[in-house]
């Protein structure tokens, strides 16, 4: 199982580039398979470039600094 703290350390990296544009993202769960699932929040919430927010910037970082990331859903 993959170590929260550490996801969590990189999720607040790159809190500040989503908080910058009015959002935020938080951390809801890591599964068995070491999928992680974050909450978009704010203006990324409904932002139409969530998505590339998500798999270029979110999960990117994630499996730059923890490769055991399989992926990163939205929920």
């Amino acid at each position: 199982m993959l170590d929260r703290t550490k996801i969590q350390e990189v999720i607040d990296r790159v809190r500040p580039f989503l908080q910058r544009d009015g959002g935020d993202v938080q951390l809801v769960d890591v599964t068995e398979d070491n999928i992680v699932k974050v909450k978009l929040v704010g203006a990324c919430g409904s932002c139409p470039m969530s998505t590339m927010t998500l798999k270029g910037g979110i999960e990117a970082e994630l499996k730059k600094n923890i490769p055991e990331v399989k992926a990163v859903e939205a929920v």
